[in-house]
Formats: structure tokens, sequence, C-alpha cells
């Protein structure tokens, strides 16, 4: 049995586990702690190092950390709800001097999307995968044949004069008190746009938002199947230790 290490980054939460790189499954309880107030590296840091020493899991396992940021070459370009001090720093060598192992950085989305890809609702499916994440943004992850494209950020995608997650996140909708039709109304317009522009053979929709589909999933008319994705709150760990054991 091969395993490895996910650690999942996020602006109220920081949670890890082992995870069986066969079937995808995890192999301890998560366990989680709260990110350090402010969202400083050193604090982040910190806390993944108490995480990781919590993980029953062999000293030689590969180790995957998603992150809400573009991640280039391990240094991470931009941050969501962390400090700017994020902003162009080498993450990948802070965290493999912090836990002297090496590391493999990723965005948290692309982390989510690679897992479903690999293990969820998208389970070997041919052509181009986009999976996006409803959630506070938009998140989203390119997988093609089973090949991450990383780093696309179709939240931010411009459309009707403004980054479409201004207007069509589940936090705009929980804001705004749409019901699920009206949301679902800014949605296709979203989802009709993306397909216009990647032709993607099947859109996985995952995201806090994603526990209630039903409501508003089966009102998209798009051309590609639309499905939710079934990993939850487990598929950036997931998804962040096997791309680090790739």
């Amino acid at each position: 049995m091969t395993v490895t290490i996910g650690i999942d980054i996020g602006g109220t939460g920081i949670k890890g586990a082992v995870v069986d790189l066969a079937t995808g499954k995890l192999l301890s309880d998560r366990v989680k702690r709260a990110t350090p107030k402010g969202g400083e590296p050193g604090a982040i840091i910190a806390t993944a190092i108490e995480i990781m020493s919590e993980l029953d899991a062999p000293a030689d396992a590969p180790v995957g950390v998603c992150f809400p940021a573009i991640v280039l070459d391990g240094r991470t370009m931009s941050a969501a709800n962390v400090s700017d001090a994020w902003i162009g720093l080498d993450a990948d060598l802070l965290f493999e001097e912090a836990l002297s192992r090496p590391i493999f950085f990723v965005n948290d989305a692309d982390a989510a999307g690679f897992a479903e890809a690999h293990y969820g609702a998208a389970r070997d499916h041919r052509g181009l995968v986009i999976v996006t994440t409803l959630g506070t943004g938009i998140g989203s992850a390119f997988v093609h044949d089973r090949v991450l494209i990383p780093n696309t950020e179709l939240g931010h995608l411009q459309l009707e004069g403004a980054d479409v997650e201004t207007w069509a996140s589940n936090a705009v909708r929980e804001r705004e008190e749409l019901s699920y039709p009206e949301w679902a109304d800014r949605l296709q317009r979203f989802y009709a746009h993306v397909e216009f522009l990647f032709s993607p053979s099947l859109h996985v929709v995952g995201g806090g938002a994603s526990k209630h589909h039903q409501q508003f999933l089966p009102l998209l008319r798009l051309r590609a199947p639309i499905v939710p994705a079934t990993l939850r709150n487990n598929a950036g760990i997931i998804g962040a230790g096997a791309l680090a054991a790739r």
C-alpha cells in the first residue's frame, strides 16, 4: 500500500490526513486546527508541523500541501483570506525546511479537481473535466485525460463587466438572499460562457454549495453534463497527497 499525506490550508481552517493512494480514501482521522489569525506564513507553517506530528504515517511518505493561491514553481503568487506576506513567497522551500522533507505545493482548487478526476465524480472520465468550487469565491481546476492543467482562475473571468465570483458565488447568493432559481440564472450565464470558451466534456461542482446541488444543478441547461463533487471536504487533502506521490 502506498500512502501519502495531504495538508489542506484554508483561510479559516487547516486540516491533514494520511491518504491511500490506490483508493483515495483517508487512512486516518482528519486532524484540524483553526488557521492562525492574520494567516502569517510562520504561524501557518507551525500549525502544519503540529498537524503532521499527530499523523501516524511512514517517515518517507510523500507530503502534499494545497493552498488558496496561484502556485508557480512552488511560489505563492497570490493570497486569498491569508496574509499578503505569502505573495511571491518561496512557500515550497519554506515548508521543506520546516518539515525536513520534500513536499509538493499546489493550489487548493487544483488539488480538489485532481482528486475528483482520479477518485471522485469524474473518475476515469476522458476529455476535459472542469471542476468548479462554489463558496466564498469561485475556484476552478482543469483536468484533461487525468492530467492537471494548473492555475486556472475562472472566478476572475470577466463577464458582464465584473469578475464572475463577485456576482455568482455562493457567498453572493447568501448575502443577497437569492432564491436557488435566481442564483441558477446567474450560474447559467457563467457556465454557458465557460462551455463556449473551453468545450469541456464534463462539469463537476464542489464547494459548500454542492451539499444542496439538487436545488440548482437541475436548473442549468448546458451541453456537457454537470454533476456534484463527491469527495466534499476531503478533496483537497486527497488531491494534494496524490499529486505529491506523482
